[in-house]
């Protein structure tokens, strides 16, 4: 079963396009949706409601002191990418909020980044099903030599939209 948010359908009908423009498409949407991502310059490569996968090239406005990637870029990377997820599995009468971060930074990262985030069917379930829960979802983040310079903890909670 399906959320029944309006989200799903927009995402939807999103990936109903040609191949060729669904990330355009995706991008454009959630750059619009949430500013900061297409500020950034988040690349939306796909999204359902089990998978998102999302990148980010390694440009002048991203990078921090030595080059790379910076670390707050990263986390946003995550942070979206989860984010995406959760809100597509929740219903329209609850609020998806991110609950706890927690990275690690253990090698230096090399030239774009690109992070894929997947939730499971249990836990799909639960969103849709409990007023209030949370959930850990996981996710992996890569540098442009298929490293993982970050190992990344993300855990989403929801709550009813409108308190009883």
């Amino acid at each position: 079963m399906k959320a029944n948010n309006r989200l799903h359908g927009i995402v939807n009908r999103i990936n109903q396009l040609p191949e060729f423009a669904r990330s355009r498409a995706l991008s454009l949407f959630f750059g619009r949706a949430v500013p900061f991502t297409g500020t950034v310059g988040i690349r939306i490569e796909s999204l359902d409601e089990n998978r998102c996968v999302i990148s980010l090239a390694n440009k002048r406005r991203v990078q921090n002191h030595i080059g790379g990637v910076h670390a707050v870029a990263s986390l946003l990377l995550a942070e979206s990418a989860t984010g995406f997820l959760v809100g597509l599995n929740v219903p329209d009468d609850k609020v998806p909020v991110i609950k706890t971060v927690h990275a690690d930074y253990t090698k230096r990262a090399s030239g774009d980044m690109r992070v894929e985030a997947s939730v499971t069917p249990e836990q799909q379930q639960r969103m849709r099903e409990e007023d209030k829960g949370q959930a850990p979802i996981q996710v992996t983040i890569q540098d442009a030599e298929g490293k993982e310079p970050i190992t990344i903890e993300m855990i989403w909670a929801w709550t009813p939209r409108k308190r009883k």
